[in-house]
């Protein structure tokens, strides 16, 4: 018996590596507050993924997220497993890096980049790092070629170039899910990367649905973390997105990125800071939430280097129509542009519902030519001379002939609302968008 257990030692002595072994750093569960799990013995970087042995015996996988004195901060990713005092953990070396490469074109991933669609384990020897890799700005190209959207408001009036960042700023139920997939159906890119962050299930499944024909499968990346999970995992949803993105640009590749919503991004960054103990500021939001838009979004954009881009689009809720939220303002200070969707408009059964005198493409000037910057510039004219003295036509108190600019206004309403109407299955190129903007604005 002790010449068998003898063996047995040996054989397993046998087979480490004495030379390139090191010691196993493995701390102790020692508290959980809230969202929170405390470790002592485990120092870790930020940033770092742990796996925390449960009652169950099963790793429950974790962020080092901050210390408080020798402890190290940790936030699972599963908020309902049952912990007890003492569990160990231990280092997780594998959680800073997404897979990429072709693989996942066609394919529905997680936060943790495991596989939704039922379809097999997703293999690539390709990864990038989720935060991203800082670059020189100067790397970054100028935006000089328009980007074909198959939206004919968007084309013709908020002309979106390759590489720019744009938000849609909406409410709920202003046709915004509509709008998205509109701009999916006519987006001219080599690849699209999709990220449903927070959303309700049922709408995961419906946008995978209806919005991503065959055709449009085969050469998008999606990530997918519903509303119900935790919020860190509704945050790396949007980094592995990003990263995936990043990938295929660093490989020359034009990509269409849509991150929806930016404004759950920042709520799941909010429930981490305030566990954190971060002091709330305007509506609840400590800094760290407003200050993940501008990392996110600095994230994409062209590159000189590769000659790559990612046009990213987010999507901002604003919260009861507030476009002056917090969330709203930081994104909107950051992004190239932003187009908003007006109540109004849709309540009229007007879509896309885009208000235009609302609405920017900061980089529209460097992408068109002067006729169809000037057929813009009348419309836009028009339509806010329209808006501007709506209140006095509804009460009848303007009389035609007062005012030879607005009585033009009043008598295209209908052209300019004809212009903006699209059906959510029609497709609208580019050119033939600027020829009638041209042809009905033009000078």
């Amino acid at each position: 018996m002790t010449g068998r257990l003898l063996k047995s030692a040996e054989a397993l002595i046998g087979q480490t590596n004495i030379a390139t072994a090191a010691p196993r750093r493995v701390g102790t569960l020692v508290a959980h507050e809230g969202l929170m799990l405390e470790v002592e013995g485990f120092a870790q970087p930020l940033g770092s993924t742990a796996k925390v042995i449960s009652t169950a015996h099963a790793p429950v996988r974790g962020e080092v997220v901050g210390f408080r004195g020798n402890r190290s901060i940790i936030l699972p990713f599963d908020g309902d497993v049952p912990f007890v005092a003492g569990s160990r953990v231990l280092p997780d070396g594998d959680g800073g890096l997404a897979t990429c490469g072709a693989g996942l074109l066609g394919r529905v991933v997680d936060a943790h980049g495991h596989p939704l669609d039922g379809r097999g384990p997703i293999t690539s020897r390709f990864s990038w790092p989720l935060a991203g890799r800082r670059a020189n700005p100067l790397q970054r190209g100028r935006v000089t070629r328009a980007l074909d959207m198959g939206v004919r408001s968007i084309n013709g009036l908020l002309t979106i170039g390759q590489g720019q960042r744009v938000a849609i700023i909406a409410g709920s139920g202003v046709g915004k899910s509509v709008l998205m997939g509109q701009m999916l159906a006519g987006a001219e890119c080599d690849v699209m990367v999709v990220g449903l962050v927070g959303e309700r299930s049922r709408e995961v499944s419906d946008f995978l649905e209806t919005k991503l024909t065959p055709s449009m499968r085969a050469r998008t990346a999606v990530v997918a973390v519903p509303a119900d999970h935790p919020p860190l995992l509704r945050l790396r949803a949007a980094m592995r997105a990003t990263a995936i993105a990043e990938y295929f640009r660093n490989e020359g590749k034009n990509v269409f990125l849509l991150i929806d919503s930016l404004t759950r991004v920042a709520h799941a960054q909010r429930e981490i800071g305030l566990s954190l103990g971060e002091p709330p500021t305007m509506k609840g939001y400590p800094p760290s939430a407003l200050g993940i838009i501008p990392r996110l979004v600095e994230r994409a954009g062209a590159d000189r280097v590769t000659g790559g881009s990612i046009t990213a689009i987010y999507t901002v809720l604003a919260d009861g129509g507030d476009t002056d939220d917090p969330v709203v303002d930081a994104a909107r200070a950051i992004v190239d542009g932003h187009i908003v969707l007006s109540r109004s408009l849709s309540e009229q059964g007007i879509y896309p519902a885009i208000d235009v005198s609302r609405s920017l493409s900061r980089t529209m000037v460097d992408v068109i030519d002067p006729a169809h910057a000037t057929a813009a510039a009348r419309f836009r004219q028009l339509w806010s001379l329209y808006e501007e003295n709506r209140d006095l036509l509804l009460m009848g108190a303007y009389a035609p002939g007062n005012d030879a600019a607005l009585d033009e206004a009043i008598a295209r309403r209908d052209d300019m609302l004809a212009f903006l109407r699209q059906g959510a299955s029609e497709t609208v190129a580019f050119g033939a968008s600027r020829a009638a903007l041209i042809e009905g604005f033009g000078a």
